[in-house]
């Protein structure tokens, strides 16, 4: 591929100095002379990260698994992380994005961000309303998860964010709600993805959380997710998660 690539550009440049014989090409090592040699930062690292973005079996199957896991004490913060992220997004990656979209299966349909969240909290063994919890602006999804005002936090600019997310966030899931957005922010290893229906690329897809366009924003809602023993034991007895409405 890397010969082909470079029989193209070497025969557009001779094709250019034919005409303009002031500029010719004194070597083949000019034509890469400007060439990009640091990595992209907004490329994830697959293989680093470690996460499953290979859906595996059917989805109904994989609902129903999570829930016979779930039943047999399987319900840490660790166990809702993994159920989530390797088990029920790997079938939602690709799903279009769609301002009005609520598909309840993946890949079938559009999914609007909202919906996305919703969905698949739903879906990993959530007992809470997927309409409610996604006709709400981002801070009352945030307060709708946190449960408790100490589980979530609103902080302004993405300044203040990446400092708050380096001295008080541990690794784990949490639900971000920003100015007209919303989706989950993974923090894996200290660094920082942005998991979400995305209005601009129009799919679900996994970004870098501080590189992503559809990331930046004046505020930032973060809720705790997998970190928060409030939803967790509602999650584990299927209690009804309450969506605020206001």
């Amino acid at each position: 591929m890397r010969a082909i690539t470079l029989l193209l550009v070497f025969s557009s440049i001779v094709s250019c100095t034919s005409q303009v014989e002031s500029n010719p090409i004194e070597s083949r090592d000019e034509i890469f002379a400007n060439t990009p040699t640091e990595p992209d930062p907004s490329i994830i690292d697959t293989v680093k990260l470690g996460i499953n973005f290979t859906p595996e079996g059917t989805y109904n199957n994989t609902k129903q698994s999570i829930r016979n896991a779930v039943a047999r004490g399987e319900s840490s913060g660790e166990d809702l992380e993994n159920y989530i992220i390797n088990q029920i997004i790997p079938f939602w990656y690709g799903t279009p994005w769609d301002f009005n979209g609520y598909t309840a299966i993946p890949n079938e349909g559009e999914i609007a961000c909202g919906y996305f969240v919703s969905t698949t909290l739903l879906h990993a063994g959530l007992n809470i309303n997927r309409y409610h919890l996604a006709q709400q602006a981002g801070l009352n999804e945030a307060k709708s998860l946190a449960i408790t005002d100490d589980n979530y936090e609103t902080i302004y600019g993405i300044e203040n964010l990446e400092k708050a997310l380096k001295d008080r966030y541990t690794d784990g899931l949490y639900f971000v709600g920003l100015d007209s957005h919303v989706g989950y922010l993974y923090i894996k290893h200290g660094e920082y993805y942005f998991i979400h229906s995305n209005y601009i690329d129009d799919k679900v897809m996994i970004q870098k959380a501080m590189t992503a366009e559809a990331f930046q924003s004046n505020i930032y809602v973060i809720a705790n997710i997998t970190t928060n023993e409030e939803l967790l034991k509602k999650w584990r007895n299927r209690e009804v998660v309450k969506v605020i409405r206001e």
